[in-house]
C-alpha cells in the first residue's frame, strides 16, 4: 500500500505533482496517459541529472490506482515565470537564464535513447490522426527530412514555467517532450510558446514577448552568431513546433489560428 498523496503543488496537461515525503514530490500522470510517457521522461531526466545536475534527481517509479508516476527530488524555489511576473527577475535576465539552461543542455549531454525529431513527429501524427491536413503532415515531415541537421538533446518545452530558481541555481523540469533535434528546434519552441501562445493568456502580454527577445539574443551571443543569423536558423522549425502544439491539444483555443498558419506554409 502506498502512502497518501500530499498537497497538490502543480498541474499540467498530462500530469499532477504532489507532496510525497520530506524533500520529495511525486509526478502522477493523468488517467489514460500511457506508461511509455513515464519511461521516456524518467530516462531523459536521469540522463540530464547525471550529466549536469540541471534536472531533479529521480527515485522510484510508482503506479497508483492505474496511474503511473515517479518520485523525484523537490526543487525549492520560484518558477522563473512567477519570478518575472512578480518582478523579482527582469524580463531580460529571464531570457538570459533560459538561454544558459538551454545551452548547457545542447552542449554537454550525449542524448539518451530517445526519439529523434523525425520519429517524434511521425509518432505524433500517428496518434493524432486528422489533427492536421494531409498537405501539412507531408510538408512538415519533408521539411525535417530536408534539413538533415546534426541532432543533440533538446528539452522540447523551454519556457520560464519549466525553470525553477533554486538556491543552487536554475533547474529545468518537465522533460516529457525531450527529443534529439538541432538546437534551433528548442529556440523555435521557445519562440512559439512565448510569442504566439503565452501572450493570449498572460496578464501582461509584453512579458513573454520580452523574455523571448532576450532569450534569442542571449543564445546567439553564447554561440557567437548574429541575431539575424540566429533568427534564420530558427525560422524553418517554427511550423514544426506549431504542428506539434496543435497535435498535443494543450491549447485548443488557439487551434484554428495554428491551422491557418500551417496551411499558409503548406498549401494543399
Amino acid at each position: 500500500m502506498h502512502r497518501s498523496l500530499g498537497a497538490k503543488i502543480g498541474e499540467g496537461a498530462t500530469a499532477e505533482v504532489y507532496d510525497w515525503a520530506p524533500g520529495r514530490v511525486i509526478k502522477l500522470f493523468k488517467p489514460g496517459v500511457p506508461h511509455r510517457i513515464r519511461t521516456h521522461e524518467v530516462r531523459t531526466t536521469r540522463a540530464v541529472q547525471a550529466a549536469t545536475d540541471l534536472a531533479p534527481e529521480v527515485f522510484e517509479e510508482i503506479d497508483i490506482e492505474g496511474r503511473s508516476g515517479f518520485v523525484m527530488a523537490r526543487l525549492d524555489g520560484l518558477a522563473l515565470g512567477d519570478a518575472t511576473k512578480s518582478k523579482a527577475v527582469s524580463y531580460a535576465m529571464a531570457g538570459i537564464i533560459l538561454a544558459g539552461c538551454l545551452r548547457t543542455v545542447h552542449t554537454t549531454l550525449k542524448p539518451p535513447e530517445i526519439p529523434s525529431l523525425r520519429d517524434y513527429l511521425a509518432n505524433s501524427i500517428g496518434r493524432a490522426r486528422d489533427a492536421l491536413p494531409r498537405a501539412v503532415e507531408a510538408g512538415i515531415l519533408a521539411l525535417v527530412d530536408r534539413r538533415g541537421e546534426a541532432a543533440g538533446l533538446c528539452h522540447g518545452d523551454p519556457n520560464p514555467g519549466n525553470v525553477i530558481m533554486t538556491t543552487r541555481g536554475p533547474r529545468l523540469i518537465d522533460w516529457i517532450s525531450a527529443m534529439r533535434a538541432p538546437a534551433a528546434f528548442d529556440l523555435a519552441s521557445a519562440q512559439v510558446i512565448l510569442t504566439e501562445l503565452a501572450p493570449h493568456f498572460a496578464d501582461e502580454p509584453e512579458r513573454p514577448l520580452a523574455v523571448n527577445a532576450a532569450l534569442q539574443v542571449a543564445y546567439a551571443g553564447l554561440i557567437d552568431m548574429s541575431p539575424a543569423a540566429m533568427a534564420a536558423s530558427v525560422r524553418p522549425y517554427l511550423p514544426v513546433v506549431r504542428a506539434l502544439v496543435l497535435m498535443g491539444g494543450a491549447v485548443p483555443t488557439q487551434s484554428a489560428r495554428l491551422i491557418r498558419s500551417l496551411e499558409l506554409d503548406f498549401p494543399s
